[in-house]
C-alpha cells in the first residue's frame, strides 16, 4: 500500500464552450478498469447524440492501467491529451470523459488537444481533488483520571486525529497517526502518561485530505 497519493474526490463534471463547440467534462474515481468503463458507458449512453465521447482513465499504484480513446477525433488529439492531464497531476485510479457537441467551427489538431486538455483540467478542479495519506489506528486506554490531560493534548496535537472516545471501565482514544510514526506516538503517550497506558496498535486506513492541487510532474 503506498503511504500517500492523490486522487479526485468520488464524482463531478463541469463544461466549457470553444468555438462554439460544447465540451463537457465528468470525472469519476474508479478501482478497476471495469468500473472506469461502466464509468464510459454511462456517459456514453448519456449523451447518445453527442459529436464525441472521448475519454481516459489511470489506474492501479504504480499507474499500470493507462487507456486514452479518441471516439473518432483525429487520432491523438483527445484521448491522449486527456490522460496527459491525469499524469501531470499524478491523479491515481481516476477516468475522465470528455463529451463534445461540435459547434460548426473546425479546432484544428492544436486546438483541440488544448480544448480537451483544458476541459480536463477545468472539470478535475471543480471535482476536487484530495491527498490519501496511509493512516495507523492505535487504542489508547487510560484511567478517567488522565482523561482531560490526555484529550486536551490530543486535540491540540497536528500530528495526530482524535478519531473517537469510548466510556468505558477506562477511557479508550481511538487515534490515527501517520502510518511509520507509531514508536514516535508510543514513546509520547508514555511519557505523557508516566508509563499508565495501555496501547494497541489496531487496523490502518486511508484518511482523505482536501488539496486545492497536486504537485504538477514535469
Amino acid at each position: 500500500m503506498l503511504n500517500t497519493y492523490y486522487t479526485v474526490k468520488q464524482q463531478g463534471m463541469d463544461e466549457i464552450t470553444i468555438q462554439k463547440s460544447r465540451f463537457i467534462g465528468y470525472v469519476k474515481r474508479v478501482e478497476t478498469e471495469e468500473d472506469a468503463q461502466e464509468f464510459i458507458q454511462e456517459i456514453k449512453k448519456k449523451h447518445y447524440n453527442a459529436t464525441h465521447n472521448c475519454s481516459a482513465y489511470m489506474i492501479g499504484e504504480n499507474d499500470q492501467i493507462q487507456k486514452a480513446n479518441d471516439d473518432g477525433e483525429p487520432s491523438g488529439t483527445a484521448g491522449v491529451p486527456i490522460l496527459e492531464v491525469l499524469k501531470k497531476k499524478g491523479l491515481k485510479d481516476t477516468a475522465v470523459v470528455i463529451t463534445r457537441y461540435f459547434g460548426g467551427i473546425k479546432l484544428g489538431a492544436g486546438g483541440l488537444i488544448r480544448a480537451y486538455g483544458s476541459t480536463t483540467s477545468q472539470a478535475i478542479k471543480t471535482t476536487g481533488i484530495v491527498k490519501r495519506q496511509l493512516m495507523q489506528c492505535i487504542s489508547v486506554k487510560v484511567e478517567y483520571p488522565l482523561l482531560g490531560k490526555l484529550e486536551n493534548e490530543l486535540r491540540q496535537s497536528t500530528e495526530f486525529i482524535l478519531d473517537d472516545i469510548h466510556y468505558l471501565e477506562n477511557v479508550e482514544f481511538i487515534v490515527y497517526i501517520i502510518e511509520g510514526e507509531e514508536a514516535s506516538f508510543i514513546s509520547w503517550i508514555t511519557n505523557l502518561t508516566s508509563d499508565q497506558a495501555t496501547i494497541e496498535i489496531l487496523d490502518k486506513k486511508y484518511m482523505e485530505i482536501d488539496v486545492d492541487d497536486t504537485p504538477s510532474r514535469s
